[in-house]
């Protein structure tokens, strides 16, 4: 084999070159045991106990998504919600976190409500403001700086490794949900962050039949003295054995908080995820060329608008997408039609190929008018109806919106 580096998508598609060593099958299999026996000397010298702390069917997925993201250890997840409200419980009563005005809304709902009440300091910022995430950090009590680039609905980019500056300096720790950005087309650690989330329901598994999601740590979390970059061929079998180097105590919490509060991943599902994963690059990619498509055909529609979407010049956040975000901008975007909210409702029915359903990020195109969704108090304008981009044909998707879009116009 040649010393040049494998690409990301050859990482992906063969799974870090996994071949399990009794049956030398090239698809892992599922371990379904909930637990494992103990030596004669009453040690786990296999190094398992239980599944509710770590099950064997982690191991390729975890790694593999950790050589993506080219960090040094990763978790799996029960959900999306679990991994990321598990880095805000890692933290003690009394810290300050700042999180984006505009964000996932299950996760915002969360933090002003749930967080708050056990006792985090929230603050809400636009920090694609540098200076107003800047002016937020409280010296001393601010512990976790949580972006989500680009944001759902809007898709609002933050720049990655201005606000790791921000969070350093202040002695914080930064968070990225990198779900849209989908370890493809950015990688938050090599910008400056110590953490990066998926909701893995979405692009890692990509077939709108997992729930799950993802944690990937940096160097500054746990340094194993290597990273699973890309600098190497396929690693040998010992890449699935936990890394042996003492985490630091917040990654040792968030290890703890997925044990101890339940959100494991069960067995089939990481399975399942991993069987997504193998494909990621391809889907993602095909996606994203449609979306660019569709962003730049919608831009010209006559009943639409605005286009958000972090692929065109107009689009205000495009300059640090185009930095950060290397090879595509990802396959969602949003349509605010010029009629309003009954023209935008109206339309959503008329879709005959789009599906109309919540989620993002799996084979098959969906739209949702959002504001119907996040309900009272959403900052998602009313007129705006959510696109994910699948891999169908990128001219049956415009012709399915323009036919549409003509019916509710009549």
């Amino acid at each position: 084999m040649s010393d040049k580096p494998l690409a990301p998508a050859t990482l992906a598609a063969q799974g870090l070159g996994f071949i399990e060593p009794v049956t030398k099958a090239v698809v892992q299999p599922i371990h379904v045991s909930t637990t494992f026996e103990r030596d004669s000397d009453n040690q786990y010298s296999a190094g398992r106990c239980y599944s509710r702390a770590d099950n064997p069917t982690f191991d390729q997925v975890e790694a593999t998504l950790a050589a993506l993201e080219q960090g040094t250890d990763a978790l799996v997840f029960s959900s999306g919600m679990a991994a990321a409200t598990a880095c805000f419980l890692a933290l003690d009563p009394g810290d300050h976190v700042i999180a984006p005005t505009v964000m996932y809304w299950a996760l915002r709902n969360w933090l002003t409500t749930f967080a708050s009440r056990w006792g985090l300091k929230v603050s809400l910022v636009d920090t694609t403001k540098l200076d107003e995430l800047r002016a937020a950090v409280q010296p001393g009590k601010t512990k976790l700086i949580w972006l989500e680039t680009p944001s759902n609905p809007l898709w609002h980019v933050t720049d990655i490794a201005a606000a790791a500056d921000i969070a350093h300096q202040a002695g914080a720790k930064l968070a990225v949900d990198s779900t849209v950005a989908a370890t493809v087309f950015t990688q938050p650690l090599t910008l400056g962050a110590d953490l990066v989330m998926h909701a893995a329901t979405k692009y890692l598994n990509g077939h709108s039949d997992v729930i799950a999601g993802a944690l990937i740590a940096g160097p500054t979390l746990c340094d194993a003295g290597h990273t699973m970059s890309f600098d190497s061929p396929v690693r040998p079998p010992d890449i699935f054995a936990r890394l042996s180097a003492e985490p630091d105590g917040y990654w040792k919490r968030v290890r703890t908080i997925r044990s101890q509060c339940g959100g494991v991943l069960g067995s089939f599902e990481a399975w399942l995820l991993m069987r997504g994963l193998r494909t990621l690059l391809p889907r993602v990619r095909w996606a994203t060329t449609s979306a660019q498509q569709l962003a730049e055909r919608l831009a010209e529609h006559p009943a639409i608008a605005e286009v958000l979407y972090p692929g065109l010049p107009s689009f205000a956040g495009h300059e640090v997408a185009r930095r950060q975000m290397i090879g595509g901008f990802g396959a969602m975007l949003s349509i605010r039609l010029k009629a309003g909210e009954l023209a935008a409702i109206a339309t959503a029915a008329k879709v005959q190929l789009w599906k109309r359903a919540t989620s993002l990020g799996g084979v098959e195109s969906l739209l949702e008018h959002r504001a119907s969704i996040e309900g009272h108090g959403s900052p998602c304008p009313f007129d705006l109806l959510r696109l994910s981009v699948g891999i169908e044909d990128a001219d049956d998707l415009f012709g399915d919106l323009d036919q549409a879009l003509q019916a509710v116009a009549k």
